[in-house]
């Protein structure tokens, strides 16, 4: 397999504090990686200088051969690069199935949405991301009414409607009960089976639960990398994080 994501000697300080340190990082095409490491390790950061939010002070990020160093976020989006953050971020006030329609590539925002003429190819993308997500039986419902949980999910199914390759997601079982998370990992696992997931997670259950390769980071630099046995075993691991 060829990486769809490289990253080489990615650095980036705030206020004097290096929180990434000349990292080099890389995800195979339909593969999901699981980012751990302490608070602070620079997880976040790393997917914020994926996605634009952030700026690199040097080194570069390479999807699918293109530099995204120098795209904004809207444009890493084009590209075909999603990103979950920590906090649910949907549209409270409309239903699952507008929340769904909004993210429709085809017209981006709310704005947008007032002048869509809807086709059945559209309503026909929804449902099937709906049901992915577990939310078939919410469609009608307003997001602002959904337990946590669903929310994790809507906002999962915002992304797949978009259809990324890569799908950066940060922290997407915090807050959720033992069967949301039950049932989130087998989401992640059958939606990587055609892109790229880029998972970042303290809950080591659950990690277990999904991870086949797994990348420690701390202080902003590789510490451990491979298959989750060979990282549990790692002295150094278990040291800085895991014995924590």
């Amino acid at each position: 397999m060829s990486a769809i994501l490289a990253v080489e000697k990615l650095s980036v300080s705030f206020d004097g504090f290096r929180a990434v340190d000349e990292l080099d990082f890389s995800v195979e095409q339909n593969e999901l990686r699981v980012v751990i490491g302490p608070n602070g390790a620079g997880k976040t950061t790393l997917l914020d200088m994926i996605c634009g939010k952030t700026r690199p002070l040097a080194g570069s990020i390479r999807f699918k051969g293109r530099d995204l160093t120098s795209l904004s976020e809207h444009e890493i989006v084009r590209a075909g690069v999603g990103r979950k953050f920590q906090t649910p971020s949907t549209y409270e006030h409309l239903s699952v199935f507008e929340n769904l329609e909004i993210s429709y590539p085809r017209h981006r925002g709310v704005l947008g949405s007032l002048f869509f003429r809807r086709g059945p190819e559209v309503t026909e993308r929804i449902r099937e991301v709906a049901g992915e997500v577990f939310l078939s039986e919410q469609l009608e419902v307003t997001a602002g009414t959904l337990s946590h949980g669903q929310r994790q999910w809507l906002e999962i199914g915002m992304l797949l409607m978009q259809d990324p390759e890569l799908l950066l997601l940060d922290e997407p079982v915090a807050g959720m009960t033992s069967r949301e998370r039950q049932r989130t990992g087998e989401l992640l696992l059958r939606i990587s089976r055609n892109r790229s997931v880029v998972v970042i997670e303290h809950d080591m259950d659950f990690v277990k639960s999904i991870a086949s390769k797994v990348t420690v980071l701390h202080q902003g630099k590789l510490l451990s990398e491979g298959p989750l046995e060979q990282v549990q075993c790692d002295e150094r691991v278990i040291e800085v994080y895991l014995g924590h």
